[in-house]
């Protein structure tokens, strides 16, 4: 079973590493399995449990993008949602895809309504200079991007729902 090494980085310096399986690897895009461990809470979307701990995602790493894109699955297999998060970059060497998050997220629910997270984390970040104000302003500008993109039908790309 072919696996990647996913190097996923936070501003300041936190790095999250691990090995999924992988499901299809397209060069430019691989999609992958895992599940979610270790979160502290479930993550609620305007009052709906969207994400918890044993649920499971097939992420889709956009080699050259500023997102990726988790498709989200409850315990008996009923898609939640995509879940997707803002990247600096996605760059790949053979079976390491590395990414840098910029603090903001975007949750498009099943019926199509999106919804902006974790703003309060990107305005923090400026705030303690972790990021300057151009930084900041790219994150919103793809973010938006999304949102707008994704309320007209445009987003996620077409290969998200071939899986």
């Amino acid at each position: 079973m072919a696996r990647v090494h996913l190097i996923y980085r936070r501003i300041p310096n936190r790095v999250l590493e691990r090995d999924d399986e992988v499901i299809a690897d397209l060069g430019d895009v691989i999609i992958a399995k895992s599940r979610f461990e270790g979160m502290l809470a479930p993550l609620r979307v305007n009052g709906v449990e969207v994400i918890r701990n044993g649920y499971t995602m097939l992420y889709f790493a956009f080699i050259g993008e500023n997102y990726d894109i988790l498709k989200v699955y409850d315990e008996e297999g009923n898609f939640k949602g995509l879940y997707v998060d803002i990247l600096a970059y996605t760059k790949r060497e053979g079976n390491t895809v590395e990414m840098l998050d910029l603090f903001l997220d975007v949750f498009i629910f099943p019926d199509g309504r999106a919804f902006l997270l974790d703003e309060d984390e990107l305005e923090m970040a400026l705030n303690y200079g972790l990021i300057d104000r151009e930084t900041f302003d790219f994150a919103y500008r793809v973010a938006r991007e999304i949102i707008e993109k994704a309320e007209r039908g445009q987003f996620p790309p077409e290969i998200v729902w071939k899986y």
